[in-house]
């Protein structure tokens, strides 16, 4: 049995937790193994329930990431059927805790709404009720509530918020959430708002810079060298002679050494220049393809390998360089500009910079990673081990510059673990900066990003255009404490107010657009409904967004998300 109480201020802590994968499943001789590794028996050949539970998660963040997980203290405003969702797809992969901060009582309207919501619990506080529902999915999580409205407790305590990783906002009228996204932004604490209007979901992202290590890039490229190999990969590559191997040996060549062998030869014939066009990477395919070996009727021998090599020659020729973001990255003033305060980020970004300048000659750190093949077992080890010391050796390198750096701006050594600067160099070709622009400069007249609205509003049902209703509502509501529709007998007369408030609103910002008069019909329609199939979409999106904030893995929208249900399309905007 779990015990719920309102929280008092000193007992508002964050839960810790911790979680260890097993290590990944080796590849078998001669053959492809997966990257994905499925949880492992421990020696004493038994997987953990935890192990289990989370296991297809595990597959996605790993152990560091589900560690951050349950780390994490999470706040949600309002248990609203979105905040409930959200909450729901947090606390099954096992968030440490959670506190819902919400001073109103369920009615009707929540229980229809939300699964979290009995018609038992009409009257009661709707953050203890929804905490004590979401607490029986994950006994593993902490939930906690704080009976109060959210206007109250940022007159009162307004440091409470502080206290978390992330903050969600649901539902909230506009004149709360630039309060709160003020207090936020000045405490450096990400706030993700969420809000579901009828059938159209909104989100943005608070938070003034949040650095990305594993990015994980959709189709990222082999990091090979083929162009230019390092010593001990070249050294390697030369002690193979296809033209005086056995047949058998012949076949189990891993695809690399035999791209790289013959890359020499084409050196050799156009003047040291790699294959670049599509007719040249043709010939350079048709070059491997002659060095498969014939049968005794004259026709070619079935050599996996070689054909392997021929379908990577595409991604494998290609020139070694640094990504344009991570140029941008070096040349940022926090990487050139070190203090004691500079975050570990900022500090590695700089020892990877000094890297690339002397001994990486112009490039990144080996990751130390290559792809599944089909090879000998031998040969396979032998080449990714090469991959692997050269990783191992980089990352020392790295680390003596990041030791130095820290000792110039007064840090100690150990502020950095050799797990965060591995880490940080087996994915230096990844690393991302993502900084939002705050609300207040969304929502300020002068520095309201209009070239953005404008560019999008070509298009008479973009759904820019559900961001401009939104921001009507508001007015709306700011005029008439209460949103259109929300009154069936009202519904005709508010249209025409809802129209007035829009157009107030296009003319004080100065944007010269126009939106069709079905879109002020339908809000009005919405009644601000928050129906449940869009408050499940929302929450899962919105869950999703929370846990690589938490996390830092995956990128961030930046900054503004809007869904559609009636068409089912969504859009980002960078408001």
């Amino acid at each position: 049995m779990f015990k719920l109480r309102t929280l008092s201020s000193g007992e508002r802590s964050q839960c810790a937790g911790a979680l260890r994968t097993p290590p990944p499943r080796r590849r078998g001789p001669a053959l492809k193994a997966g990257k994905m590794a499925a949880a492992q028996p421990t020696q004493s050949g038994k997987i953990s329930l935890k192990e289990q539970r989370y296991d297809r998660q595990l597959r996605l963040w790993g152990d560091h990431g589900q560690e951050a997980l349950e780390s994490a203290h999470v706040c949600v405003i309002n248990a609203t059927a979105t905040g409930t969702e959200i909450l729901k797809n947090l606390v099954l992969p096992g968030v440490g805790s959670f506190t819902i901060v919400d001073g109103c009582q369920v009615t009707g309207e929540d229980v229809g709404n939300s699964f979290f919501l009995q018609r038992s619990n009409i009257g009661q506080n709707r953050a203890q009720c929804a905490t004590e529902l979401l607490q029986e999915l994950n006994n593993e999580v902490s939930g906690h509530f704080v009976e109060e409205d959210p206007d109250k407790l940022l007159d009162n305590d307004a440091s409470f918020f502080c206290r978390f990783n992330v903050v969600i906002a649901t539902q909230l009228p506009e004149s709360t959430l630039l309060r709160l996204a003020e207090v936020l932004w000045n405490y450096d604490i990400p706030l993700l708002v969420c809000r579901t209007y009828g059938l159209i979901g909104y989100m943005r992202i608070i938070i003034k810079e949040h650095s990305v290590v594993e990015s994980h890039p959709d189709n990222a490229l082999d990091d090979l060298r083929l162009d230019n190999p390092f010593p001990e990969l070249k050294e390697h590559i030369q002690s193979f002679d296809l033209d005086h191997m056995e047949k058998k040996e012949h076949s189990h060549i891993p695809w690399i050494v035999i791209v790289s062998k013959y890359l020499e030869i084409w050196y050799n014939e156009n003047s040291g220049q790699m294959p670049k066009n599509y007719k040249e990477k043709e010939a350079f395919r048709e070059m491997i393809r002659q060095g498969i070996l014939k049968n005794e009727n004259g026709g070619l021998e079935d050599e996996e390998n070689f054909e392997e090599a021929i379908k990577n020659v595409n991604t494998a020729v290609m020139a070694t360089k640094i990504p344009v973001c991570i140029e941008d990255i070096f040349n940022d003033d926090h990487c050139n500009n070190l203090s004691q305060q500079t975050p570990p980020f900022w500090i590695l970004a700089r020892a990877v910079k000094e890297f690339v300048a002397k001994e990486g000659q112009g490039n990144l750190p080996v990751r130390g990673i290559i792809p599944d093949m089909i090879a000998d077992s031998s040969k396979f080890i032998k080449l990714q081990n090469i991959y692997r010391e050269k990783a191992k050796k980089d990352a020392d390198a790295v680390a003596n510059y990041a030791a130095k750096l820290l000792q110039s701006v007064g840090k100690a050594p150990e502020s950095i673990s050799q797990k965060e600067l591995k880490l940080l160099c087996s994915n230096s070709a990844f690393l991302r900066v993502v900084r939002c622009r705050s609300l207040s400069e969304e929502y300020g007249v002068n520095t309201a990003n209009k070239e953005e609205i404008i560019s999008h509003m070509d298009n008479p049902d973009s759904e820019m255009v559900l961001y401009l209703m939104l921001r009507a509502v508001d007015r709306f509501f700011k005029h008439h404490g209460r949103y259109p529709g929300v009154y069936n007998y009202q519904v005709e007369d508010d249209i025409g107010k809802l129209k007035s408030c829009l157009n107030s609103f296009l003319q004080e910002y100065g944007l010269p657009v126009t939106v069709k008069d079905d879109y002020i019909h339908e809000f009005c329609r919405y009644g601000a409904a928050e129906p449940h199939i869009t408050a499940a979409f929302l929450g899962g999106v919105g869950a999703q967004e929370a846990v690589k904030i938490i996390t830092k893995q995956f990128v961030i929208f930046n900054n503004t998300y809007i869904y559609n249900g009636m068409s089912q399309t969504s859009a980002t905007f960078k408001l």
